[in-house]
């Protein structure tokens, strides 16, 4: 699966990797559910869940606390043709980590019951979780297992850190695995999986039923591939250089389809390339990190 990541997994993005890179399966960007709004998802948010993705699935993530609203948000995306709903149990950041909604949910189990077993009912497809192990630490982790088995959730998606941690410090899979042995429900592991090989560590150790990429799939869209052995496990410099030029090149000229003035597609092209961490590439990254106008992205990029 590629991951739901807000900013990056955009309808330009996701028509590249199913047409060039091939993930089983692609997210929306989290979804922000309005409680109280005229409308629960906002008129940008229909237009990427509306989009074709050309047959392969597209799990649209919602993210809120308002049972009432995200069932009419649940509704409104599945009569604009979604088919699987994914619940964001996980998110650290900003307003979302503040108020009880993404990952601060799970200092409400109670709450958390209320909204999912409310909401399978209006699911016509699959329904399903991603979430952290915990907001401070995993302790409470296999009673929330038990309860998602009990509200009808089909899948977990788990990524092993806890809300506080964000993306600090390693992803546990020693918990996906303890999860793994809990639970009747097919587990995805998620969270730092950079490498092939990473991905098969993951798979052989912890046993889970298949994987998410989040920024390793970002920085390298090729991993889908070379986790399933059909692509090298490792590109040379030179392989690896041409890779980059062709992705970053295909991706700004969707960006330029589908985003508005060159500020706002360097903007968005500079939160891609700022996931690349291959030692090789360090000084450019950093040239395009750098580049104030996207005439200069361009000859830096055609210099790679």
């Amino acid at each position: 699966m590629l991951a739901p990541m807000q900013g990056i997994t955009n309808r330009a993005l996701r028509s590249l990797f199913v047409e060039r890179y091939a993930p089983d399966i692609v997210f929306t960007e989290f979804i922000l559910v309005r409680s109280g709004a005229k409308r629960p998802v906002s008129k940008n948010d229909c237009r990427e869940v509306s989009c074709d993705e050309n047959r392969v699935p597209l799990i649209v993530q919602l993210i809120g606390s308002d049972t009432e609203t995200l069932i009419t948000a649940a509704k409104t995306v599945q009569e604009l043709g979604a088919e699987h709903i994914n619940i964001n149990l996980g998110c650290p950041y900003g307003r979302m980590a503040k108020k009880t909604a993404g990952g601060s949910l799970l200092r409400s189990p109670s709450l958390v019951a209320e909204i999912l077993s409310n909401l399978r009912p209006h699911v016509r497809g699959s329904f399903s979780v991603k979430l952290r192990s915990g907001i401070e630490d995993s302790s409470e982790l296999p009673a929330l297992v038990t309860l998602f088995e009990d509200c009808g959730i089909d899948f977990i998606i788990l990524h092993p850190r806890t809300v506080l941690q964000k993306y600090g410090g390693f992803a546990d899979h020693g918990v996906t695995a303890a999860v793994v042995k809990q639970s009747s429900l097919p587990i995805i592991a998620n969270g730092d999986i950079f490498t092939a090989e990473d991905g098969w560590k993951v798979l052989d150790q912890n046993g889970p039923a298949g994987l998410m990429l989040g920024r390793g799939a970002i920085a390298d869209p090729l991993l889908f591939e070379r986790i399933r052995g059909r692509y090298d496990a490792v590109s040379s410099r030179e392989k690896r250089r041409e890779e980059l030029k062709v992705y970053f090149l295909e991706l700004l000229k969707r960006y330029n389809e589908l985003f508005c003035g060159d500020n706002q597609v360097l903007a968005k092209m500079k939160e891609v390339v700022s996931q690349v961490k291959d030692p090789d590439f360090r000084t450019t990254v950093q040239h395009l990190l750098k580049s104030k106008r996207i005439d200069r992205f361009m000859d830096v990029l055609e210099n790679l």
